[in-house]
């Protein structure tokens, strides 16, 4: 079974998007979705400097537009008008469950765009009000690195499996990890992201999100989708929104969710553009599981072999 998923904030990097759009359609696609929500994607996928990529409000519809292009260049996204391949299951880490919405055909690509335009814009606003941010920990054990971070005043805001737990909080208290880590982790990372996401200073981009959510339509999953909160598979439309609106001051699980993946069988996983954070913690948390990143076109055939590999496979495995 495939699984296709979507990084969240901080896999975006420089000129990430100039390659993919060599591809017919895909420069007209991002102008049309940037009309739409009054931000230029296509300077600020092509153009941009890392500090300006980095602010939220513009990172997060970044990154989701990319998903939805790779996707539907990979034919894997419905809402490109058709798709040739139909994942077993979809999920994204924080930002990327917006992404994942609409490979699942909860929410169309505009409906998309404009939830996580306002997501980012809300987000960006409480991150201003204290200086926050977020920090990696490689290595540990997962239970003595929460007592930990839970003793400095930190929230272990991303739990990620493969030995990665992402803290969130003040920069003081990150600081203070950074001199004090917990016992057996290798290295503390900064992250590029401009506040502590999925945590309390965030709750003041809930109420905002519920409101922008309130006037969308969204229609039930048509696909398997797996929801950040618990690693769980969600039924409704309705609490696929919801679930998108309080996991912004909420933990991401990626843990859980790729424990649901072995759950249901998965065999091979894709990551949509700008892929190789998810790729990675798959590599050490489900042996056996092909995978592979779209990080440029270049990557659409080897996706497109591995596709075919995982179908034949599971006609196999039907057949046997």
């Amino acid at each position: 079974m495939l699984v296709l998923v979507a990084p969240g904030q901080g896999a975006q990097t420089p000129g990430f998007l100039t390659p993919w759009l060599d591809l017919p359609g895909v420069e007209d696609r991002l102008r049309a979705l940037s009309a739409a929500i009054d931000l230029d994607l296509v300077h600020y996928g092509t153009n941009a400097d890392a500090d300006e990529i980095r602010d939220t409000a513009i990172a997060q519809p970044l990154l989701v537009a990319a998903g939805l292009v790779s996707a539907a260049a990979l034919g894997a996204y419905p809402g490109a008008g058709g798709a040739a391949v139909t994942p077993g299951a979809v999920a994204g880490h924080s930002v990327g469950e917006i992404t994942a919405a609409a490979f699942a055909g909860v929410l169309d690509d505009t409906a998309a765009l404009t939830l996580v335009r306002k997501r980012g814009l809300a987000m960006a606003d409480a991150a201003a009000i204290t200086e926050t941010g977020m920090s990696a920990l490689l290595g540990g054990d997962p239970e003595v690195s929460v007592a930990h971070l839970e003793k400095l005043g930190l929230t272990p805001a991303n739990i990620n499996g493969a030995g990665q737990i992402v803290a969130a909080g003040t920069l003081e208290q990150l600081a203070a990890l950074n001199e004090d880590k917990p016992e057996g982790v290798r290295k503390v990372v900064p992250l590029k992201v401009a506040g502590a996401f999925h945590t309390h200073h965030m709750a003041p981009a809930v109420e905002t999100l519920a409101k922008a959510a309130a006037d969308l339509a969204p229609a039930d999953p048509k696909i398997a989708y797996v929801s950040n909160k618990d690693g769980r598979t969600v039924a409704t439309g309705a609490e696929v929104l919801e679930r998108l609106v309080g996991q912004v001051a909420n933990p991401v699980r990626w843990d859980l969710c790729m424990e649901t993946f072995k759950e249901l069988g998965v065999t091979a996983l894709i990551e949509v553009c700008p892929g190789g954070t998810l790729t990675g913690l798959a590599k050490r948390a489900l042996p056996g599981v092909r995978t592979l990143a779209l990080k440029t076109p270049d990557d659409l055939d080897a996706a497109r072999e591995l596709i075919a590999e995982a179908s034949t496979s599971a006609a196999d495995a039907a057949g046997a």
